[in-house]
């Protein structure tokens, strides 16, 4: 996998798990944080808070200098820019840090907390940068990067089926952990490798076993978290609202998640992954229509995503159509897939032939790069962090909850044929999903959603005026599927981070302001966060543009 290689036309970042936010419109916000006044400047902030740092930590500051940057540090940029998931927010007009943090253990996070709150400047947290959105390193007030990139240990204990994973490890470093202890253990999360753990779990996480083992937030049993006092809690001493909180409501909004202890799912020792790619001269209308009805209702080992772009005619020269791709992973042989889709999907025209038997370990691969996989490629590839490597792309999300019908297909289809680039990712549900009640965790879309789509655009243009172009193109497209959606409210997914739904200025309409987005990622859950927020963090010193928001004033918790 080469270092900067460039992602596939989806690739599903959630990992996370990113309108119009261009970076040169980023001020245009105007996000009125609680900031301090003054803003302290970048050297006299270092200094106060590296005296601070040695104090709570015992270290002398050229100990910490090589976790401390400052913007006068030779390596700052290269620090801050190696986990810049996304190229929109990379330039010189994005709002950089005052500082990066980057700890080695885990009284540094508690340190950084306490002197972060004691010179009263904003933390973002950064786990593994897929953010869609780059809430993780970009703000308009000052701000410190708390970067867990080097919290990165992994037990894995067969013997209990469990593991204890730190915020910072990487889906991938997860994923070869867990082979190299046991060939028939696999966890369900994301198909991404280099997706950071403590953003991916904390906001629920899903990968292409969630109909099989649900979410990955429901597979944790444990985890730790800096609370704002710099204590290190666990699932005992935070207790069970906190612990609710963290699995799925966005662990950036109460604290620094450290660690999350999993629950490891069982595998078969041979899995199937198959690709049928159909154009729409071939009939690819009445296979989504058929996908509709068979991937969220099908045998819950199978999970069978959807993929809708643009694309030139093979049949009309100068002009686009729309392609269909279904992309799958069977928990078991070939002959068995087959058998239940010529039953079932007829319109896939699935055959042995299609199909590739492998173990889980290689479907990881395969389901991230199937050019890696047939490359040759070995498990070690899942501990590449690809540093450095980022796509200009803009992301949304919706829940479709009622099957859309053909001529309403045929009508998007058009819509994305004139518009352009931006194409579908259909995830589907069913399952375990269906299983599990909505206020299980903080993730609340369970019960009565067919599949999550993902609006996804990527674009190699570094101009202003490119990133304008398409993240208006997403945002019409978004618009064109109102009537075909949920609605009241118009769900979204917050790994999915997308600052067209709603952005708090934390001004006193705060909690007002975090409705309008909470609603849409946690529905009826919302309220309940906002009273473990203000519980835990009752200042709101953990903030972010789309963070749980406190109470307000004049409600009782």
């Amino acid at each position: 996998m080469a270092a900067h290689k460039s992602p596939p036309p989806f690739p599903s970042f959630f990992i996370p798990t990113f309108l119009l936010l261009t970076v040169s419109s980023l001020s245009a916000y105007s996000l009125s944080f609680a900031a301090p006044s003054p803003s302290p400047s970048s050297s006299s902030l270092y200094a106060t808070f590296l005296h601070c740092l040695t104090q709570q930590t015992n270290s002398s500051s050229t100990q910490l200098s090589s976790i401390v940057f400052d913007r006068t540090n030779a390596s700052f940029s290269t620090v801050l820019q190696n986990y810049i998931r996304n190229a929109r927010l990379n330039t010189s007009s994005t709002p950089k840090p005052l500082i990066i943090v980057t700890p080695l253990q885990e009284s540094h996070v508690q340190a950084t907390v306490i002197c972060a709150n004691t010179v009263a400047v904003q933390i973002k947290i950064r786990s593994g940068g897929h953010d869609y959105e780059g809430i993780s390193y970009v703000s308009d007030e000052p701000f410190i990067i708390l970067d867990m990139f080097n919290l990165r240990t992994i037990t894995v204990d067969i013997a209990s089926e469990t593991a204890v994973v730190q915020a910072g490890a990487t889906l991938g470093e997860l994923y070869y952990n867990i082979w190299k202890n046991s060939k028939i253990h696999g966890f369900p999360a994301g198909v991404c490798p280099t997706v950071g753990v403590g953003g991916h779990l904390s906001g629920g996480g899903y990968g292409n076993m969630l109909r099989k083992y649900g979410l990955s937030v429901d597979n944790v049993i444990d985890a730790q978290i800096v609370d704002v006092k710099g204590r290190i809690l666990d699932r005992k001493s935070m207790g069970e609202d906190l612990f609710w909180a963290i699995r799925g409501g966005g662990g950036a909004s109460f604290g620094v998640v450290l660690s999350y202890t999993i629950k490891l799912v069982t595998v078969p020792e041979v899995v199937t992954v198959f690709r049928v790619e159909r154009n729409y001269e071939d009939n690819s209308t009445d296979l989504v229509v058929q996908w509709q009805q068979v991937a969220p209702t099908t045998d819950n080992r199978l999970f069978m995503r959807l993929l809708l772009q643009p694309v030139t005619s093979k049949v009309v020269k100068g002009t686009k159509s729309v392609r269909a791709t279904v992309i799958a992973l069977f928990l078991g042989g070939a002959d068995e897939v087959v058998s239940i889709l010529s039953k079932e999907f007829p319109l896939l025209g699935l055959k042995k032939e299609n199909c590739t038997e492998m173990s889980w370990i290689e479907s990881v691969i395969w389901y991230n790069d199937d050019a890696d996989y047939n490359s040759g490629a070995k498990p070690e590839i899942l501990l590449e962090r690809n540093l450095n490597s980022a796509s200009f792309l803009k992301r949304k999300s919706d829940y479709v909850q009622t099957p859309i019908y053909r001529d309403g297909l045929e009508w998007i289809f058009k819509k994305m044929v004139e518009l352009g680039k931006v194409g579908f990712v259909f995830n589907p549900y069913g399952g375990k999903m269906a299983e599990i009640p909505a206020d299980a965790t903080p993730f609340p879309h369970r019960a009565g959603n067919l599949f999550k789509m993902q609006y996804s655009v990527n674009w190699d243009d570094p101009s202003p005026g490119a990133a304008q172009n398409f993240t208006n193109q997403a945002k019409r497209l978004y618009s064109y599927m109102t009537p075909f959606v949920s609605k009241n409210p118009r769900s979204a997914y917050l790994n999915y981070r997308d600052l067209d739904i709603g952005i708090n200025s934390f001004d006193a309409h705060s909690y007002q302001e975090g409705e309008v987005y909470g609603s849409k990622y946690f529905n009826d859950n919302f309220q309940r966060l906002a009273k473990i927020k203000t519980a835990v963090d009752p200042q709101n010193f953990f903030r972010n543009e789309q963070s749980i928001p406190t109470l307000p004033s004049n409600t009782k918790a």
